[in-house]
């Protein structure tokens, strides 16, 4: 279904519309949003709840950190209590996990992460996480054996949805960008002094785009000149399959498109269904009630449909008003009563598709015997009664005053500018990267392979100054390896790109096959768009001259291993000789590695003449074993 983006820059607050019916609000208003970071003080130790007070800045209410979010300090002594870990006026880096909610504080994490366009840097974490909403297996094989290579150790990376069919490229530069401003925030954690606030997304609109662009989107409608420029040079080549409007009218551009209403109407408990039910919403300090009434639906011919389609009526309807009013945290749901299981199972089936769709992941806990729906919502900000909310003062319980009008919306620049800026790729700046710099890159990581490649060879050269054995080298290697064995060779289809980046990653090009091959000895035949398969019987190595490959992949830059790529061959000499003092000679060949210096070749292994090769090793051979003989045949003729 189409859907467009109206964006209020000035005042910070963006809808996302359905069919010109608003179905999500994003407001950043307050001083402390989700995803800021500062550096704090610890205020004061509760060891009775293993927690702790952080004062991160301007309001009186600290924010709250639990021992399980303490993120690296966690690490340190994973079964220490919250005293051993952290004590008063202690320097803690925090970020905001939960923004303030009545009279509580926000609700902080030690446990860092950087969202980008395409992928979340999360610092403290462990392995490669992807996007549940990816489902095609080989993407998800492609996309975390990528994220494997390129992170650095120590770290997490959760790679988003919208890294799906996302060429490897952009996904780096994306992960570089994090790295850069991770850096920043570490250095500015050093010499800043607390409470500070280190880093926040300073640009709504870019905000908006990262967390909001899908596939649906078709418009998006703004409210300055600039902001136009902006959104192309972020969206890049998606941008010309957009429609990117720009308000001029005189009109609000939050009254025009009927977002003030829709706040309005937000604020009000009942909500009218199509077919003439309702619902009622009240929310409390604990969870929020959710009520269903057929009020005057008499279509049906019969209760049983009345009450069914009532039921699935307000699901709908409650799945978008969970959205729109950002309800989280507990939620209790009384659905008109049904007689039979069926009709239940239906009615269940029927909201878990409508809230499938929500970003904030409802989960569905259980209907119980009284026909009660619980369900739990993650909270994600504040909820629109405490962001526009005015309680009545004759009122007894939670009801709010719906007359928010657009004088009542102030304009909500951020109170304080994070230390670092936070600096996102856009698309234009993505598009020149590919088109420049693609090969300098290439190029400069060549010069870096080879150099280490010199280097370690120089190394061991020169280690200890003694003569390398072929026992030395294989001591390690299991007797049945040391068998030679028949090379497989394995065609393999791959384009220049492909070719180009599995060969800069050290990635093995087996890996674009379905299945892996049965043997572990095998030579990969790369075949390219037009070249004919012929090429296979030219390449193939002689079976006298089959040698066992060790590879040994070469890391990312990041990992700082130094591998090299060796190829050993061990020629065994037949022995003649009756002496049983007379020792094999056994002669190590090493094929070195030439490094080619175009871009489009990044590594080419060059195979000398391994015939010419064990001829001379053999004639060698001869003459060593003739020696003992010519000088037995003189001392028995003198």
């Amino acid at each position: 279904m189409p859907q467009q983006i109206v964006i209020a820059e000035h005042l910070r607050i963006a809808a996302l519309l359905t069919d010109e019916r608003i179905d999500e609000l994003i407001v950043a208003q307050g001083s402390y949003q989700i995803g800021d970071i500062f550096l704090g003080t610890v205020e004061n130790v509760l060891p009775g709840i293993d927690a702790a007070f952080v004062n991160i800045g301007e309001s009186e209410k600290n924010g709250f950190i639990h021992v399980n979010d303490l993120g690296p300090l966690r690490l340190k002594k994973a079964t220490a209590g919250i005293t051993e870990l952290l004590e008063p006026r202690q320097k803690v880096l925090v970020q905001v996990m939960k923004e303030p909610t009545g009279s509580k504080g926000p609700r902080l994490t030690g446990n860092i992460a950087l969202p980008g366009r395409y992928l979340v840097l999360q610092p403290y974490g462990q392995g490669v996480n992807i996007s549940r909403r990816i489902s095609t297996e080989s993407e998800r094989n492609r996309l975390r054996a990528l994220g494997v290579l390129v992170k650095p150790p120590s770290t997490g990376l959760l790679i988003r949805t919208e890294a799906e069919d996302i060429s490897e490229e952009f996904l780096i530069d994306d992960l570089e960008n994090l790295l850069k401003q991770w850096e920043l925030i570490q250095q500015a954690s050093e010499s800043c002094t607390p409470p500070i606030l280190l880093n926040r997304d300073e640009d709504f609109i870019h905000r908006i785009l990262r967390d909001h662009t899908g596939q649906n989107i078709t418009q998006i409608v703004v409210d300055n000149t600039e902001a136009i420029g902006r959104v192309e040079s972020f969206l890049g080549k998606d941008s010309k399959e957009l429609t990117i409007e720009l308000h001029s009218d005189s009109e609000n551009i939050l009254e025009k498109y009927k977002v003030i209403s829709s706040i309005n109407n937000a604020l009000k408990p009942r909500v009218d269904l199509p077919s003439g039910g309702y619902i009622i919403i009240e929310p409390t300090e604990a969870l929020t009630v959710i009520d269903v009434n057929s009020g005057s639906f008499t279509r049906s011919a019969n209760s049983r449909e009345t009450v069914l389609w009532t039921n699935c009526e307000a699901a709908i309807e409650i799945a978008r008003q969970l959205k729109l009013r950002n309800i989280g945290g507990v939620i209790i749901i009384d659905f008109i009563d049904m007689d039979t299981k069926r009709d239940q199972l239906q009615l269940l089936e029927h909201f878990t598709s409508a809230i499938n769709g929500d970003s904030a992941r409802p989960q569905i806990a259980s209907l119980t015997e009284l026909g009660l729906v619980e369900l739990t919502r993650k909270r994600q900000g504040q909820n629109i009664y405490e962001l526009f909310g005015k309680t009545s003062p004759n009122s007894q319980g939670q009801s709010y005053i719906p007359n928010i009008t657009i004088q009542d919306i102030n304009p909500s620049s951020p109170s304080e500018i994070g230390v670092i800026n936070s600096t996102l790729i856009s698309g234009e700046d993505i598009q020149a990267l590919e088109e420049n710099n693609v090969k300098k890159k290439r190029l400069n990581k060549v010069i870096d392979i080879e150099t280490n490649l010199i280097n370690e060879e120089h190394k061991l050269s020169t280690d200890n100054s003694k003569p390398i054995s072929m026992d030395t080298i294989t001591e390690d290697i299991p007797k049945e390896n040391n068998k030679r064995k028949e090379t497989t060779i394995i065609n393999v289809k791959m384009n220049q790109n492909e070719e180009n980046l599995y060969s800069l990653m050290g990635l093995d090009p087996i890996l674009l096959l379905e299945k892996p091959p049965l043997s572990e000895n095998y030579k990969v035949n790369i075949i390219r768009p037009g070249e004919e398969e012929s090429r296979e019987e030219k390449n193939q190595i002689p079976e006298d001259n089959q040698q066992k490959i060790v590879n040994n992949p070469i890391g990312n830059h990041q990992n700082n291993n130094k591998d090299i790529i060796r190829l050993k061959n061990k020629n065994n000499i037949e022995q003649k000789s009756t002496n049983s003092d007379e020792k094999e000679s056994i002669q190590e060949e090493n094929i070195n590695v030439d490094i080619g210096q175009e871009t489009n070749e990044l590594i080419n292994i060059n195979y000398n003449s391994l015939s010419e090769k064990d001829e001379s090793t053999s004639t060698e051979s001869k003459e060593v074993s003739e020696d003992p003989r010519r000088k037995r045949r003189r001392s028995s003729a003198s």
